[in-house]
């Protein structure tokens, strides 16, 4: 069964950068399922499977089509129950739904306001308009001004790691022992600020840093 991932990427295919895409990515690899990932630009997004979804990621898995990341997480762990888990059950679960509501509302919004211009100067020109005027619509600003908090908002960003840097003193992963799904969403933020050139949020020493690596080591073993 051939599998293919659509993610999203900029100008540079080679580097899709999306934190929805990411989580999925992980979540391909702690399963052990072979796929082609095929990034897109946001103006291609409509054109994908026949105008199936408006955002990426969509994974096509044989004739299933699925989008929205947490949607393919359980998908993906429904359908093949004998790879290793996502979740480890109903409370790794509930864990994984709080912890994307933590990461959609306290670390998207703050990458956003770091990464935004970097993001526009690295897209395709006519996804430069289209992320020009969505953005600003939603943000109430242009894409300059709401760069020039860029410092003060990396300066502000280690404190909100607080809550993960304090449960890292008891544990190697969000999941436990081992990373979950809950890890590859937080991992997709982070992912999202270092290949859109945003590498200096984290000081070397900081135990988020730490656990960045173990995660990444984790789903490249093997």
């Amino acid at each position: 069964m051939s599998r293919i991932l659509y993610s999203l990427c900029g100008a540079d295919a080679s580097a899709p950068f999306s934190p929805h895409c990411w989580k999925v990515v992980l979540a391909l690899r702690h399963k052990g399922l072979e796929f082609t990932e095929r990034p897109v630009g946001f103006t291609e997004i409509p054109k994908v499977e026949n105008g199936f979804s408006k955002t990426v990621p969509i994974l096509k898995d044989g004739d299933a089509l699925i989008s929205d990341s947490f949607a393919i997480a359980l998908y993906l762990e429904q359908t093949y129950p004998d790879a290793p888990s996502l979740f480890k059950g109903e409370g790794g679960l509930a864990m994984a739904r709080f912890v994307e509501a933590w990461s959609l509302s306290t670390l998207h919004p703050a990458v956003t306001r770091i990464a935004l211009k970097n993001i526009h100067d690295r897209l395709a020109p006519a996804d430069q308009a289209y992320f020009r005027e969505s953005r600003e619509a939603r943000l109430g600003a242009t894409l300059e001004e709401v760069a020039t908090g860029r410092e003060a908002a990396i300066a502000a960003f280690p404190e909100k790691l607080t809550p993960l840097r304090n449960m890292l003193k008891f544990q190697p992963f969000i999941g436990g022992s081992e990373p979950l799904f809950s890890d590859y969403i937080v991992f997709g933020a982070f992912k999202w600020a270092s290949q859109t050139g945003n590498t200096e949020l984290l000081d070397p020493n900081d135990p988020v840093t730490n656990w960045y690596e173990r995660v990444e080591a984790f789903t490249e073993k093997g």
